[in-house]
């Protein structure tokens, strides 16, 4: 029971293998589970890992968090490996066919409000999303509601008593309270679903804190900050990159925001790894921040989030999960 067991979603490249590369330095007697959708990349990953950790314990599960299937047969399968959880990161994500406004873009790359701009996306990203095998939109049941139904099942090994876990949810400077709609919770009516499921992230984070502290399971939220991974680079031309990321690496001269690599994005991630769970504060978000000169640190910040709306959500989640699985069975 010494060892702890770390279960890490969308842990076969970017920041998910980042953060188990990082963990593995720290502890290298950790319980290491990757939960990938596509098994050659998780294989890859974990060949990755063991050649620089060979003595590092590290399986492979099959988990698509975008089918409730697939989390309750992924679930399963986690009950019968393990006795507890310690850690569990949700942070598989996707952000389908990006729409960049070019022209807001360009204007933003010569004004002040640059950094901003590349930090939040606002203003220069609609993406188109679709409907899943479910009949729930897609980014909403990826980002969100298929982490939350994991984290019901593996409930069990999550409170268990005397123990204390922690779920830790890879958010976004991206989230914002605008793009969220309490009467969409799915944002199938608006154009920014990936905005509107990190804020809903936020909110289910400080629910499960206000339900679940009390049982020994702890939640927080971090924010990479900009980092370039598969999820980036599909945002634009490569060429256009090209042309960017000089400006972007001068930028960052002057904002701490642009961790860029994906180590430096893991940052929070293992920051919390780290802390005391009593010693943290709901309310914030983590951020992962780099300074110019390519210093790692975590800062909180306090989150635009209400209680009240935070506890309305939680119900509508609770809703939606019982809905979903008598239509399963």
């Amino acid at each position: 029971d010494m060892e702890k067991v770390v279960v890490v979603t969308g842990a076969n490249s970017g920041i998910g293998l980042a953060l188990c590369e990082r963990l593995l330095m720290e502890d290298r007697h950790l319980r290491l589970c990757l939960a990938c959708r596509n098994m050659q990349r998780a294989e890859a990953a974990r060949s990755a890992l063991l050649a620089s950790h060979a003595d590092a314990r590290i399986d492979l599960l099959h988990l698509d968090v975008g089918s409730v299937r697939s989390v309750l047969t992924a679930a399963e399968e986690i009950r019968s490996r393990y006795n507890k959880i310690d850690f569990l990161y949700l942070n598989a994500g996707i952000m389908p066919n990006p729409q960049v406004n070019l022209k807001a873009l360009f204007r933003g790359l010569f004004s002040r409000k640059v950094i901003h701009m590349f930090a939040t996306a606002e203003g220069l990203l609609t993406q188109r999303d679709l409907l899943n095998s479910d009949g729930l939109q897609e980014v909403f049941a990826t980002n969100l509601f298929g982490h939350f139904i994991l984290i019901q099942e593996l409930e069990p090994l999550l409170c268990r008593a005397g123990h204390r876990s922690r779920v830790v949810w890879t958010s976004s400077s991206n989230a914002r309270r605008s793009a969220f709609s309490m009467e969409d919770i799915q944002h199938g009516n608006g154009t920014e679903p990936y905005s509107s499921s990190k804020y809903a992230s936020d909110m289910l984070s400080l629910a499960l804190n206000r339900h679940k502290n009390n049982q020994g399971l702890f939640s927080s939220v971090i924010c990479p900050g900009l980092v370039m991974t598969n999820l980036t680079y599909g945002i634009l031309p490569s060429f256009l990159w090209s042309l960017i990321m000089p400006i972007m690496y001068l930028i960052r001269l002057f904002t701490n925001t642009f961790t860029l690599t994906p180590y430096n994005g893991a940052e929070a991630l293992h920051w919390l790894f780290l802390q005391k769970p009593e010693s943290l504060d709901p309310r914030v978000k983590y951020h992962s921040l780099t300074s110019g000169f390519g210093t790692n640190y975590t800062q909180p910040q306090k989150m635009d989030i209400d209680e009240e709306m935070s506890e309305i959500f939680y119900s509508k989640l609770l809703e939606l999960e019982n809905t979903v699985r008598r239509r399963l069975s």
